[in-house]
């Protein structure tokens, strides 16, 4: 059972960001990327109250 799951973890792709400039929530095309910019990229206007939820209106969170 461990080996399929590893098997299943290696064949899902991962998504890849990386910090390009955008800082708002109407530039990010899924909560994992908003996620990525406000944890790794520098200017990010997206957790307004500084939850550490990005985008809280955008993606229904």
């Amino acid at each position: 059972m461990q080996t399929l799951a590893k098997a299943k973890e290696i064949a899902k792709p991962k998504a890849v960001y990386k910090c390009d400039g955008r800082q708002h929530c109407s530039q990010m095309n899924s909560y994992e990327e908003a996620k990525y910019f406000i944890q790794h990229c520098p200017n990010t206007k997206m957790d307004g109250d500084n939850d550490g939820i990005p985008c809280e209106r955008q993606f229904n969170m």
